[in-house]
This record gives C-alpha cells, sequence and structure tokens, in this order.
C-alpha cells in the first residue's frame, strides 16, 4: 500500500495522473530550516522526516507499506522562500523573482520496511518582469498563500513564465518521474 505523506491537493492530483493508486496521511512537524541548511539538504530531510513519521504511525504487520513524503522550496540567490506568511510577504517574495531565474527543488523520500530512499529534483525557473499592479492583483486572489515562492505555476503565475528548465511537475510540488524511479528501485 502507497501512502501519501502530504495534504497538497496539487501532489494528489499528480500521482492520480500518473495512474498510482494511494491513500494520503499527511505529516504534521516542523517545516523550518536548520541554521545553515542548504536548500536540497533542507527539502530531503523534510521529506524524509514526513514518511518516516506516518511510516511510524501506520507501519504496525504491514511489511507491503510504503511511505511518500515529499517538500518544495524556491531558492534565489541561495535563499529559501518558503510559504509566504501573509499578503505582504507574499507579495515581497513577488518582487524578488520578478524578471529573475530561480531554482524550485523538491526533495521526495520512500519508507519501506526494507529502506529509505530520498532524492531531490531541481527545476530552473524564467520569471518575466512582473509590475507592482499585478503582484497586488495576484495577492488578492490568495492563489499564492500555501505555495512556496508565493506562486503557482499551473495557475494564473503561469503568465509570467516563459521558461522551464527540468522537470514541469517538480514545480507543481511532485517531480512524478523521479518519485516512479524511486517506487521501482524499492521494488513496490
Amino acid at each position: 500500500m502507497l501512502v501519501l505523506a502530504s495534504a497538497s491537493p496539487r501532489r494528489r492530483e499528480l500521482l492520480t495522473q500518473a495512474g498510482f493508486s494511494f491513500t494520503v496521511d499527511p505529516a504534521h512537524i516542523p517545516e523550518d530550516p536548520l541554521p545553515g541548511e542548504e536548500p536540497i539538504a533542507y527539502v530531503t530531510r523534510l521529506a524524509r522526516e514526513k514518511a518516516q513519521a506516518v511510516y511510524d504511525q501506520l507501519a504496525g504487520a504491514d511489511s507491503a507499506l510504503a511511505v511518500l513524503g515529499a517538500d518544495t522550496t524556491v531558492t534565489l540567490d541561495d535563499q529559501i522562500l518558503g510559504k509566504p506568511a501573509d499578503g505582504e510577504d507574499a507579495a515581497r517574495m513577488l518582487r524578488m523573482l520578478s524578471g529573475r531565474t530561480h531554482r524550485v527543488i523538491t526533495g521526495v523520500a520512500l519508507v519501506t520496511a526494507r529502506a529509505v530512499e530520498a532524492a531531490a529534483e531541481v527545476t530552473t525557473v524564467w520569471f518575466r518582469e512582473i509590475s507592482g499592479a499585478e503582484i497586488a492583483a495576484y495577492v488578492t486572489t490568495s492563489e499564492p498563500m500555501d505555495k512556496a515562492g508565493a506562486y503557482a505555476i499551473q495557475g494564473r503565475a503561469a503568465r509570467w513564465i516563459p521558461r522551464v528548465e527540468g522537470c514541469y511537475f517538480n514545480v507543481v510540488g511532485l517531480p512524478i518521474a523521479l518519485v516512479t524511479r524511486l517506487l521501482e528501485d524499492t521494488n513496490f
């Protein structure tokens, strides 16, 4: 049985689109970066911790259990841009991203009775210049509020993104090809 240790509706949609059967049991752990923690280490640590926490709750006698954890962040000049605290924070992040190239990093981890596997996917995203009025209008939609970097590539922010290099699904929140490889590597 595959369990997704995430409440993200985007991750559920992506796994469903890819044809996976799974249940959802979100992990509830602190998501703050450790002092000096690099972005890739940060997201893979969180993915592992989420998957392990749910695995520990559910494992019992089910040796066929596999728990998938994931965490996504946006980085600009090695600064981690997580989910915005409020509308002002979202606007600040969008001003930082305007006219710049940034990286989206998703850590994924799979915990089974046999192993804990973790990996990360990195995608480069180009933003065109965004006006203050565009940012203000976007923030009022509430779309940026639960997204790393304060935007959803699959939503209204798509109009600001002329180019993506790497896995598009990573930017949405779950690199499906990487998840598939982890599942295959663990013979799930």
